[in-house]
């Protein structure tokens, strides 16, 4: 990718209650001039960093989606702010503070929260907390935790059905005996290539309208017995969205908004993106969403899908069914990343997460911009950074 020049950027502190300077490798854009940077959908891994900072917030203008609509009073995140800029990060290779992560990284938004309190919150490359940003495969824990609420709504029995029961156009493929556990810990058996930087990778091949990833994964062979061997695979969470839909009769935006985002308390409306006009959502990627209600997802999480008022949204024990180490890879659970201890993660390609420790009763979500999509120099510094500013607010 081209490189840009380094600016200063001054976030003034009103909103988040002090003032700090910080640089970005990525280009700072003002949010009205986004649309003279827009790149193509279609070619987004391999977008510039200014159709990436004008892009990944404006998702909307750029593909077909279904709003999640918010309702009511947002669940509370009240501020208590303590400057985090200095805490030090440290993995095998590197050595670096928090406010040089975010020039590194590219980081769009950082939020920490603890025992429910804000208590460090930023924005960079010209983004506020208003500023809804692409989630990539975060979305894949999202449709974890809807398949949890169609389980306890009765519209799905078990997890360990059979795929083909709720997509027969699979019947005859390699999915035969893979079960919806299998889908959900990444262990069809099925062959998949997910290399992001490989223009003729999988990933990067495959049609994504729906009618499309049916025909192309039931032509796919089988590799490994199911639930046998960890492969990551997108198309695969995408099935699980279509499975979902099959299972509930709607639409995961609505059944987003009437299982979470409304009686949880979201605070502004999310976007999904749609596999093509008017058809479904991705459930691997895409969903549009704010820094803080990113945060509040976790929450949710961490609470087990327990409402304020109490009500559940998630049968007794999903979570720690969610978070149990799988077969194939103990390092997943249902489309969760698990990081010890009982802490665990969703994870998205150029830098999107959420760190959930309900022992410390962190969470942490994040927003960013990187140049790469996905490599492991990367991904240390982003668990690094998460354990550091876990310990650095410890009681």
């Amino acid at each position: 990718m081209m490189k840009t020049p380094v600016l200063t950027i001054v976030v003034v502190g009103s909103l988040l209650g002090f003032t700090f300077v910080a640089r970005a490798d990525a280009p700072y854009i003002e949010p009205a001039n986004d649309a003279q940077h827009f790149g193509s959908a279609e070619n987004q891994l391999f977008w510039t960093p200014e159709q990436q900072v004008a892009g990944f917030r404006n998702m909307e203008k750029l593909s077909p989606f279904r709003k999640v609509r918010v309702a009511g009073t947002p669940y509370p995140l009240p501020q208590h702010h303590v400057d985090l800029g200095s805490i030090e990060i440290a993995t095998q290779d590197q050595v670096m503070t928090v406010d040089e992560y975010v020039v590194r990284q590219n980081v769009a938004g950082l939020i920490v929260v603890k025992d429910g309190k804000v208590l460090y919150e930023r924005y960079e490359l010209g983004n506020n907390p208003e500023s809804r940003w692409i989630s990539y495969s975060v979305a894949k824990s999202v449709t974890s935790l809807l398949v949890g609420a169609a389980v306890k709504d009765g519209y799905i029995k078990s997890v360990d059905e059979s795929v083909t029961d709720y997509l027969p156009r699979l019947k005859n493929s390699s999915y035969d005996d893979a079960s919806i556990r299998d889908l959900l810990q990444m262990s069809s058996g099925v062959e998949w290539n997910e290399d992001y930087a490989d223009p003729e990778a999988d990933i990067n091949t495959v049609p994504w309208d729906t009618l499309s990833v049916y025909e192309y994964l039931r032509h796919k062979p089988r590799k490994s017995a199911p639930g046998e061997v960890f492969n990551y695979n997108t198309a695969e969470t995408n099935l699980v969205g279509t499975l979902l839909r099959s299972a509930i009769g709607n639409n995961l935006s609505t059944y987003l908004s009437e299982k979470i985002w409304q009686p949880f308390g979201m605070e502004h409306e999310a976007y999904w993106v749609l596999s093509e006009p008017g058809g479904g959502e991705f459930g691997g990627s895409s969903l549009n969403a704010t820094l803080r209600d990113y945060a509040r997802i976790g929450l949710f999480a961490m609470r087990n899908g327990e409402l304020q008022d109490g009500r559940r949204v998630l049968p007794d024990g999903w979570m720690d069914e969610s978070i149990a180490p799988s077969k194939g890879y103990a390092g997943y659970g249902y489309l969760w990343w698990l990081r010890g201890g009982g802490a665990y993660a969703a994870r998205g390609i150029f830098g999107q997460g959420i760190y959930i420790n309900p022992a410390e009763k962190v969470v942490i979500a994040l927003h960013s911009a990187r140049a790469d999509a996905s490599v492991d120099s990367d991904r240390a510094l982003q668990i690094a950074l998460y354990e550091a500013l876990t310990n650095a607010v410890r009681n």
